[in-house]
């Protein structure tokens, strides 16, 4: 017996759904029944195709803040050398550290990227030496504390059907 392929597989975005999509990104907080009179649509028809793209991954609907409106006043980036285990099992440890909000596996001189963001620099000793030393694997860090933030742009993002997102 055949498999049937999933929804993401055979799911097309049209032109609508990149006005829907447009739409939201402007104001993520806009009901259907307003972005169905701005595109001259109805709301059932927006409803029917957001949660179409939900359903299909090809849609998540997020909020996104400034990190200093949290009180976080230091971004930080950390390139990691791992040594002795394997790389993916560190960066699943240091993804759970609450000031960690990203972690990618690289290619290149380092394995590990890390993304972290701290509420003042007295806290960076405290991470750098107590909380990421503490992790069995790290064979050496290159911390890089962001000066300025030149582009961050947030309205773009990959969609995975991860469970463990």
């Amino acid at each position: 017996m055949k498999q049937r392929p999933a929804m993401a597989d055979k799911f097309e975005i049209d032109d609508i759904d990149k006005l829907i999509i447009g739409a939201l990104r402007k104001d993520g907080r806009a009901t259907n029944q307003q972005i169905a009179d701005d595109l001259k649509l109805t709301a059932a028809t927006v409803s029917t195709r957001i949660k179409r793209l939900e359903k299909a991954n090809k849609l998540r609907i997020v909020a996104v803040s400034d990190f200093r409106a949290h009180g976080y006043n230091v971004l930080l980036e950390i390139a990691i050398e791992v040594d002795g285990r394997p790389a993916s099992q560190v960066a699943n440890e240091l993804a759970k550290l609450p000031e960690v909000f990203a972690v990618h596996l690289v290619t290149g001189r380092y394995d590990i990227d890390l993304l972290v963001v701290l509420r003042e620099f007295s806290d960076l000793q405290d991470f750098l030496l107590k909380k990421l030393s503490n992790i069995n694997g790290i064979h050496s860090m290159v911390p890089a504390i962001a000066v300025d933030v030149i582009k961050y742009k947030f309205d773009i993002a990959p969609i995975t059907a991860r469970d463990d997102l």
